[in-house]
Order: C-alpha cells, then sequence, then structure tokens
C-alpha cells in the first residue's frame, strides 16, 4: 500500500485560559459579518500589505524556482496578529487572474474568508483589495491561495502562496525560551501515472463495508489507466532545501517552540530530530488537552502543530522528513547547537504510530450533537481529465453552479460522519469553524480541537462542531487536486 494509502495514523495548557472565550470569539466575528471587506477605504496606511507576484525562489545554490509568491519570497511573511484586535490588510495582485487569500483557521465573515464559493469577492488581477478583520481564534494559523488550479500547476497550491499567521493570546504564557516558525513545502510539481510514495502508516484496520461501497461506485476501476498524481522535484523547509539555508542556532537548555506548517498542496509530511522528543501542545493552533511528548511529528496537507523541544542533545542534526527520498530532495533543516561542529547528523527514529487520541481528555465522552450528517467519500478513476473525480454521498461538487449542497441552522451541534470508501488519506478541512473529533475508527474520544483531520482509507471518523457563524462555510479535502475534481460541499448557517 503506498503513502497516500494510510494515516500517518502544560505548558499551552495555560495558552487556553488566555484565548477568547466562545461567546468572545463568536462576538468578535459578528461584529463584522455585515461589513465586506472591499467596503473599507483604501486611505490610511494598512497593518500589513501582500504582493501577490511571479519570482525566482533560490531554493539553494543553483536550484531557482520559478512561482508565484506573496512578497517575493516564501513563504509569506509572519503576520503577528493581536488577539480582538481589529487589523488592516492591504493586499496587491500583479498577476493576470483574479486570486483569493484564505484565513486558514480563522473565524471571519464569508466576504472576508477568502473562497469563491462563500461568495468572497476576489483579488482583482493587476488590482488591490482591502482587507479589515478581527483575527481570532488565538494561536497558530496560515493564510494561502484558494483557487481551482486543475490540470495547471503554475495555479492554487502547486505555486509558492502561503505564509505564517500567529494571533497571539490576550496573556502569553511564556513556557518556552523563543519561538521558531517552520513552513514545509515541495516545489517543481509534475504530473505522473505512478504513486511510489513510500508506506505512510498502517491504519487500525480496514472497515469491510467501506471496501465493498469502493468496489461498486467505481464503474472504471481496472478499465483505464491509474489517475494522475503529484510528484515534486524539490522539497523545502522556508523557502530552502536541507543544508542551504541559515540552521536554526540553540544553546544546550533552551526550551524552543516550533510552529510547524505543513503548507504542502497534495503531501503529508512527517518531521523528527534525532535525540530529541516534541512535546505537542497544540494542533492546528488549539491548546491539547493532554500534552504529550512524541519522537515524530505528522501533519496532513495544512495542519499545523505547535510543539516544545528541549534542547539537551549537543551535536548538529539533521531535522527533517522520516522519508529518506523528501529528506534527501530538501525537506530538512539544520538545528546547531552552540559550540558543535561537524556535518549535520541523522538518524532514523524509534518506530512510532501517530494518533491523535494521544493528545486528547481521557476523562471526557463526546457531547451528544443536535443532528448527524453523514459524508460517505467515493472516487472514480481517471474520470475527469485524467485525473480521479471525487465525490460526497455520489455528487461530486459543480465548480460552475456553485450550490449550496446543506443548510445548517444557527447555534446548533451538528456532526459530520466521514465514511472514506476510497483508497487515499484525505485532510478534510472546515472554513470559519474548529471542528472537535469525537470518534476514530468506532472509538470514542474528546477534547482536540482541529481544522483539518487525516481520514485513513476505508475508516469513519467523526467531528462535531457548531455552526455559530452565519454564511457560508465550505468544507473540502485540502489536496489541490481532490479539492479541484469534486472533494467539495458548501454549507449555509442560516
Amino acid at each position: 500500500m503506498d503513502r497516500r494509502d494510510f494515516l500517518k495514523t502544560a505548558s499551552l495548557s495555560a495558552l487556553a485560559a488566555g484565548m477568547l472565550t466562545a461567546s468572545e470569539a463568536l462576538g468578535a466575528a459578528m461584529a463584522h459579518e455585515s461589513a465586506p471587506a472591499s467596503s473599507a477605504p483604501t486611505i490610511g496606511k494598512a497593518d500589513y500589505t501582500l504582493r501577490i507576484a511571479t519570482g525566482v525562489l533560490e531554493l539553494g545554490p543553483e536550484r531557482f524556482v520559478s512561482t508565484t509568491l506573496y512578497n517575493g519570497d516564501f513563504p509569506g511573511p509572519l503576520l503577528r496578529f493581536k488577539q480582538g484586535k481589529p487589523t488592516v490588510v492591504d493586499i496587491f495582485n500583479d498577476t493576470d487572474h483574479d486570486e483569493q487569500v484564505h484565513w486558514h483557521g480563522q473565524y471571519l465573515p464569508d466576504g472576508v474568508d477568502g473562497a469563491d464559493e462563500e461568495r468572497t469577492p476576489p483579488v482583482p488581477a493587476h488590482g488591490h483589495r482591502r482587507e479589515v478583520f478581527t483575527p481570532t481564534p488565538a494561536g497558530l494559523r496560515f493564510y494561502h491561495t484558494h483557487v481551482r488550479a486543475g490540470a495547471d500547476l503554475a495555479r492554487g497550491l502547486y505555486t509558492g502562496q502561503a505564509g505564517p499567521a500567529y494571533i497571539e493570546p490576550k496573556h502569553e504564557p511564556g513556557a518556552y525560551d523563543r519561538e521558531v516558525f517552520l513552513t514545509l513545502k515541495e516545489f517543481q510539481p509534475y504530473l505522473t501515472r505512478m504513486d511510489d510514495d513510500t508506506p505512510f502508516m498502517q491504519p487500525e484496520g480496514m472497515e469491510l463495508d467501506l471496501v465493498t461501497i469502493a468496489a461498486h461506485a467505481d464503474p472504471n476501476a481496472g478499465k483505464v489507466p491509474p489517475g494522475y498524481e503529484l510528484a515534486y522535484e524539490s522539497f523545502a523547509i522556508n523557502g530552502k532545501m536541507l543544508g542551504h539555508g541559515e540552521p536554526i542556532r540553540v544553546k544546550r537548555g533552551e526550551r524552543v517552540m516550533l510552529h510547524v506548517i505543513n503548507a504542502s498542496a497534495t503531501e503529508n509530511r512527517s518531521l523528527a530530530l534525532p535525540g530529541h522528543v516534541f512535546r505537542v501542545v497544540a494542533l492546528d493552533g488549539n491548546a491539547v488537552p493532554h500534552p504529550a511528548e512524541v519522537p515524530v511529528l505528522w501533519l496532513g496537507a495544512a495542519e499545523r502543530v505547535s510543539a516544545i523541544v528541549e534542547m539537551n542533545h549537543p551535536g548538529v542534526w539533521v531535522l527533517g522528513d522520516t522519508i529518506d527520498a523528501a529528506r534527501e530532495g530538501g525537506m530538512g533543516i539544520v538545528v546547531e547547537y552552540a559550540g558543535a561542529t561537524g556535518k549535520p547528523q541523522w538518524q532514523a527514529p524509534p518506530a512510532f504510530k501517530w494518533d491523535y487520541r494521544l493528545f486528547a481528555d481521557p476523562s471526557r465522552k463526546p457531547v451528544k450533537p443536535d443532528e448527524t450528517i453523514d459524508m460517505l467519500i467515493t472516487a472514480r478513476q481517471s474520470a475527469v481529465e485524467g485525473f480521479d473525480l471525487y465525490a460526497i454521498n455520489g455528487v461530486p461538487y459543480d465548480w460552475n453552479a456553485m450550490p449550496v449542497n446543506r443548510k445548517l441552522q444557527r447555534g446548533r451541534r451538528y456532526r459530520l460522519r466521514f465514511r472514506n470508501a476510497s483508497g487515499d488519506i484525505h485532510p478534510l478541512h472546515l472554513h470559519r469553524h474548529t471542528f472537535e473529533i469525537t470518534r476514530i475508527h468506532g472509538n470514542p474520544t474528546a477534547g482536540v480541537m482541529k481544522d483539518v483531520v487525516l481520514v485513513p482509507p476505508f475508516q469513519t471518523t467523526e467531528v462535531d462542531f457548531t455552526a455559530d457563524l452565519g454564511g457560508l462555510s465550505l468544507f473540502h479535502c485540502h489536496m489541490q487536486q481532490h479539492m479541484d475534481y469534486g472533494f467539495m460541499a458548501l454549507f449555509e448557517t442560516v
């Protein structure tokens, strides 16, 4: 089975106390819900400026990439927002295409969130848009392009349009010495019929009824070539291939907070630092109820992890992907202790099974929802332009009509039951909300709050959220080609 077929399946507890309460967050969002960002006057200086334009990125010596960037670099600038303080962002688009900047993980009005399907006004080609909003909730977020790419590998998430955003809480706990932001990304994408990814991680097992559904849902199986997959020539952290950027310089005894963002268009990643462990304190920017130490970080596309590393193993090390081909292709960064010399060293981490339940609250049971929405995920091989076509409950999303698939009642708690009857692992994202993981492969769990969840092939995962923001909210797989070819749904809260 290939890597895409399997799931890479208190220091910040104090942070939770400094976050906005649910009612405060809702109030902040509602305060701007009726005011389109585009109506803001352009007079006065913005707090931040983003310029979308093509540029050349130097990943390493003699490795230059031409792509679309924010402010001429990758990642885009770190945007540090103040929790609950309104901010002004000017966005200039120097390209020939309309663009969208999606504020991933924030509770914003649909007119600001950054998606065509939500009717957010685009940043016009060779034009400008000013956005005014109140950043919330606190924690690690990020921003990225949100347009359909299809087979155009110079558009969408295949480009370098991504950057970190950190919403500072009202009260910083100060449980670490310093922060380091790491944004992971692949460059120079190309299409292939072969999926030669190495094994990702063995899930607990497959649900036979989903295997049966998959077998009957695809009339193309065995009759056409496999659908296009994405592969990449270059891998980088913070825009530099392993060994070609500045190292992370540390001192023995330092407690370093690593904020890691997987900004990939399609790939899931795993990171290890020889001789060290990661104390995971937040997932997708949200403090976990049970911080736990792990030897490997696993991140699906668009997932984020905040973890503290105690620097207590001097040397010069490679913080890199556990997959040899990815690490050797550039997915890594050097960690260098003060006074240490020599070539950066790599050692394979011990065997480890990533599981969201490691960070859950074992004493809690999930709250009963007001309503459950079943979402059956199926795929048809090579059905559109050589790509696989994905469907939710038998219906691929219609990009031309952009219909509302489901109306929600404001204030109700909904359970989304993802039944993955496909051979792919899917990082599933819900805009404008945070959800609670409530069941994984038949096992109840509670307390882990996220906005992206990895769902393994032929398994069921359930998440709960409260529809507390009126308007349109997009749901989709965060793999660009899955999103582009049917894997979307649009909710409207009334």
